[in-house]
């Protein structure tokens, strides 16, 4: 086959593979979706193949330096990039993978936050009717605004303990996040119910909170911490769903296969759950205890409801970089061929 016409044909998967490599560069392989991870390795069997067909027929070496780099430069990711250093892989999983899976898995995190929303909102309403009917919602051992009268709001501890009071709470929060997670293997309804009752107690204790006359002072020291927190259970709930869904309704794929996949996509959202669950139980463990005021915790809470928007809504998103195109392949190849 003349030069000319090999490069011709073979071009476009060439450029397709520098496009990939170039995106892996900027974010590593995780940035990569699934299929491009494959197109990915194909593409790189098939340009050491034409490496191969191009030094067996002496094209020039325009030619062939070109095709050497382009698949060494694809060797790098296709065999070694496991072997980058573990901050590396860490920084890739919370900046890339964590996001994009959350996106991703948007249907059932939200199932989750409707179930919450919708529970707190009742038990808000039943218990502002009738302060009682907190019993049958929320442990008795959290009700003493009840049984006793509060001369001064005060939902935080002595600071002196806050490295403890951080460890038990970050320990807590996961143990329930567990439990939504593993709820899934028992098609869903452990995570439902889990879900269910941490919307009953929020609603119902900020119902208690607001009769005694304490509502805003609690809402207040809720907002820091707990816009992370409850999105984090909302979306360790949501993992819990995707192993229901693959039990309940794999689709075309063999039921272990479906829970196989959904299972993987489970554990990178609950990875990334105790990352935020560590992140808020250090803020209610050192910023609650401080006793702010109450503007200054409400915009505490804004400022991490907008950041946390901000890293699930862009974060790992691939860069657009606005008239540029994909180069064709110089090199002088085939020149005079």
């Amino acid at each position: 086959m003349r030069e000319r016409t090999f490069v011709m044909r073979r071009q476009a998967g060439w450029e397709r593979l520098e496009e990939l490599l170039k995106r892996a560069d900027r974010s590593g392989l995780r940035g990569l979706k699934p299929i491009e991870l494959q197109n990915l390795a194909l593409l790189y069997r098939a340009t050491t193949s034409d490496l191969a067909a191009a030094q067996s027929r002496d094209y020039t070496s325009g030619t062939r330096d070109y095709l050497n780099r382009l698949t060494a430069r694809a060797h790098a990711y296709v065999y070694v990039d496991a072997a980058r250093p573990g901050w590396s892989r860490v920084a890739t999983f919370f900046g890339t993978t964590f996001p994009r899976e959350v996106r991703t898995s948007w249907r059932s995190v939200a199932a989750c936050t409707a179930i919450t929303v919708i529970a707190a909102v009742v038990a808000y309403w039943l218990v502002a009717q009738r302060s009682q009917n907190a019993y049958a919602l929320v442990p008795r051992d959290l009700i003493y605004v009840i049984d006793k009268p509060i001369h001064d709001a005060n939902f935080g501890f002595d600071r002196d303990f806050s490295a403890a009071m951080a460890s038990e709470i970050i320990t807590n929060n996961i143990r329930v996040a567990m439990v939504a997670f593993a709820g899934g293997l028992t098609f869903g309804v452990l995570t439902f119910w889990s879900i269910l009752e941490n919307g009953l107690m929020v609603g119902a204790l900020g119902a208690l909170y607001h009769t005694k006359g304490f509502g805003l002072d609690f809402w207040a020291t809720i907002a820091p911490h707990g816009v992370i927190e409850l999105s984090a259970i909302q979306i360790a709930g949501g993992s819990g769903f995707l192993l229901a869904q693959a039990m309940i309704a794999p689709g075309r794929l063999r039921r272990i296969d479906a829970l196989k996949a959904n299972a993987r996509r489970a554990a990178t959202l609950m990875l990334g759950v105790a990352g935020m669950l560590v992140v808020a139980g250090c803020i209610e463990g050192f910023i609650s205890p401080q006793r702010f005021s109450i503007a200054i915790r409400f915009s505490i809470g804004a400022a991490t409801a907008i950041a946390l928007v901000a890293y699930l809504g862009w974060a790992g998103r691939p860069r657009i970089h606005r008239g540029s195109q994909a180069q064709p392949v110089r090199q002088g190849f085939a020149r005079g061929a």
